[in-house]
């Protein structure tokens, strides 16, 4: 069993950054691959960024590439999401979400979910 915890969501002026941070509790977080996705209003839950286990391996949407940056602390059991560059279009619930390693950027894979936290981008 792994619990998920996400914070520093916020308002943010477009153009600027945010940093999630999603704390799990469990001996077991760096068995685990870890994901963020983000849900806006009327819209379906969409994959952002994946890491595997060890922190080797970080998968992009498209959409995000080049501005976002995963990356995890086992040591901590802390997956982190970096944001740069924010836009209007960021603007979502964010959730983090552990996965036992496969179909990372499928929402069904994931074994657990963190309660979100809400990012609004302003223009």
């Amino acid at each position: 069993q792994v619990q998920l915890v996400e914070s520093g969501g916020g308002l943010v002026q477009a153009g600027g950054s945010l940093r999630l941070s999603c704390a799990a509790s469990g001996r077991t977080f760096s068995s685990y691959a870890m994901g963020w996705f983000r849900q806006a209003p009327g819209k379906e839950r969409e994959f952002v960024a994946a890491i595997n286990w060890s922190g080797g391996n970080t998968y992009y949407a498209d959409s995000v590439k080049g501005r976002f940056t995963i990356s995890r602390d086992n040591a901590k059991n802390t997956v982190y999401l970096q944001m740069n560059s924010l836009k209007p279009e960021d603007t979502a619930v964010y959730y983090c979400a552990a996965n036992q390693g496969w179909g990372l950027r499928v929402p069904g894979t994931y074994a657990y979910w963190g309660q979100g936290t809400q990012v609004t981008v302003s223009s």
